[in-house]
């Protein structure tokens, strides 16, 4: 097991994080740092071996990252109880560690960050606020909800998206540590997100956020959980958010779908593993066609513009794309963009991969305009 992986996660997210920042919005910042280059960084990022059989047209900077994961040695995850299976390896980890070994220079922060628990239905769970260094506010507000099937990861290893929405957009980002499975079956997780998002909009104005320009987003499965916080917030009469971003989100619980087929083995997500985390968040096989679960099925009408982003290689594409076309139906403004060469949990990811670079910049521009 690894030693020290929150404080080093930490860190290299906030690699990522400054990077990315290059192409946020719509001016470009130079690094002028030479040592920290894009060249030297595909230099140094060369995969050791062949693209794998489930994912051919991978990018270079991808397949070196899903190298080193495999490195590790760690048991398949859907073999394992989800204690230990969250003490697994991440895409984090072999971010921090590609890092590392190319002897980046850690950037300053530009963001603060403190800690927030509050109170939830049979207990509490924290939020991490991330607020601007610059200006005085108000700013723009984002409540984040971080991915894992509803079972694992954190907020560390997500902390390279919400630092980087907080940074490019210029928002305070309010992150959501929703309870996780077995231990809190669905549908917990949701309930959790809703409240987050109710307490993020009774706090705004003390947090120096306009409560007028409130958006959420999501990766995986905390992309199902950012829609389902804005239908319940339509449903429940209160401040609807003025955009949703949801980032290779869980759609609908068919499994047989031509990208669950196509990359039924990738890393760092593959079937078996979807399958896993199903079995542990719900308590029956009835509750996957729940309209939480199977956003397809639920009514979208009323909910706000839409961005919606898909990796490639990645089971969950069709889910991102089934999901837009049912969003577009209900009369809802979607915007979507996938990324060609690149795997599920790429979007934190932009000190390494490319795509990930522009996602980011996609995301915080699509963000702003709505904030406008």
């Amino acid at each position: 097991m690894k030693t020290n992986w929150l404080k080093l996660a930490a860190l290299v997210c906030t690699v990522a994080v400054w990077l990315s920042a290059c192409t946020g919005g719509t001016k470009t910042t130079t690094v002028t740092d030479s040592t920290i280059t894009d060249s030297t960084l595909a230099a140094a990022l060369k995969p050791a071996g062949p693209a794998p059989e489930w994912g051919k047209t991978i990018k270079p900077e991808m397949q070196a990252v899903i190298e080193k994961l495999s490195s590790y040695g760690d048991k398949p995850l859907e073999t394992l109880s989800a204690t230990d299976a969250r003490k697994n390896h991440t895409p984090t980890d072999a971010v921090m560690d590609l890092v590392k070994q190319n002897n980046i220079t850690l950037p300053t922060a530009k963001v603060d960050t403190l800690g927030k628990d509050i109170d939830v239905d049979g207990g509490k769970i924290h939020l991490r606020i991330y607020t601007p260094k610059l200006g005085n506010g108000p700013y723009p507000l984002i409540v984040y909800y971080h991915g894992g099937g509803f079972v694992i990861a954190n907020l560390d290893v997500y902390h390279a998206s919400a630092q980087a929405l907080a940074e490019q957009v210029g928002a305070i980002v309010v992150s959501v540590a929703y309870r996780l499975a077995p231990e809190y079956r669905f549908p917990t997780a949701h309930n959790d997100a809703f409240t987050g998002y109710e307490w993020a909009v009774k706090n705004a104005v003390s947090l120096k956020a306009d409560p007028a320009k409130i958006a959420v987003v999501g990766e995986s499965a905390g992309g199902n959980l950012a829609a389902n916080v804005s239908i319940m917030a339509r449903d429940k009469h209160i401040m609807l958010p003025v955009h949703e971003v949801l980032i290779y989100p869980i759609a609908q619980a068919d499994m047989n779908t031509e990208s669950y087929k196509m990359y039924e083995k990738a890393k760092p997500l593959n079937k078996a593993m979807m399958s896993w985390f199903t079995e542990k968040y719900l308590t029956t096989v009835i509750e996957a066609q729940d309209p939480k679960i199977s956003l397809i099925n639920a009514n979208l009408k009323g909910l706000p513009p839409t961005t919606i982003i898909t990796a490639e290689i990645d089971p969950l594409h069709d889910d991102g794309i089934m999901l837009a076309d049912k969003l577009k139906a209900a009369g809802v403004k979607v915007d979507r963009k996938n990324y060609e060469g690149v795997t599920h949990e790429f979007f934190g990811m932009a000190i390494i991969v490319p795509e990930a670079k522009a996602a980011q910049a996609y995301a915080a521009s699509q963000l702003k305009a709505a904030f406008k």
